[in-house]
């Protein structure tokens, strides 16, 4: 027997629910990104839309969390985004990713505002915007892929922000797209 976000189970433990904050890429880049995830990333994250992550997290209470990304939304204005060259996290981490150059400042301000709520975030490192190209593969892969994107740029402007969560599979679902600037319920 299952329970919604935000019951309590017999022990009076609150469940927590998964949910995430992100920027989509929009047309035409996704297009070349999903290439790069396929190349990089493999099939798995080539099924991933590419995104810029604001916040992963959880919460026991879905509908203040809600809310909250919500009043967030609203109080944020639609902002550019250039992402230019690679980076890794290597060794700490198996990743490389493509700079977030112009635009990080208002996706840490984002990330700011939206762990000031109801929601929990807890990670070992603090929050450095990118777009992740590979992740957990072949050293040989990850080397390939910071080397060949190196010189890759792109640009756009962020109108909305994703509000996912994890569906019965374990897979990351949209649950609604927010407009920068708009209502806030």
């Amino acid at each position: 027997m299952g329970t919604d976000a935000g019951e309590t189970t017999g022990t009076d433990v609150a469940l927590a629910t998964a949910l995430g904050v992100v920027i989509e890429i929009p047309a035409p880049h996704d297009a070349a990104l999903r290439t790069w995830l396929r190349r990089y990333g493999g099939v798995a994250a080539a099924a991933v839309a590419p995104h810029i992550t604001l916040v992963s997290g959880s919460t026991t209470d879905w509908d203040s969390a809600v809310e909250h990304v919500h009043k967030v939304a609203a109080h944020a204005e639609p902002f550019e985004v250039s992402l230019r060259g690679t980076g890794t996290f290597r060794p700490i981490t198996p990743v490389v990713f493509l700079n977030v150059e112009n635009g990080a400042d208002s996706c840490s301000e984002l990330h700011d505002a939206l762990v000031d709520g109801p929601m929990r975030h807890e990670v070992a490192y603090g929050y450095h915007p990118h777009l992740t190209i590979a992740h957990e593969v072949e050293e040989a892969v990850m080397d390939l892929a910071q080397e060949e994107l190196k010189g890759e740029s792109l640009s756009f402007t962020v109108q909305r922000i994703g509000l996912f969560a994890l569906d019965a599979t374990g897979a990351w679902s949209l649950r609604e797209e927010l407009g920068l600037g708009g209502p806030s319920s």
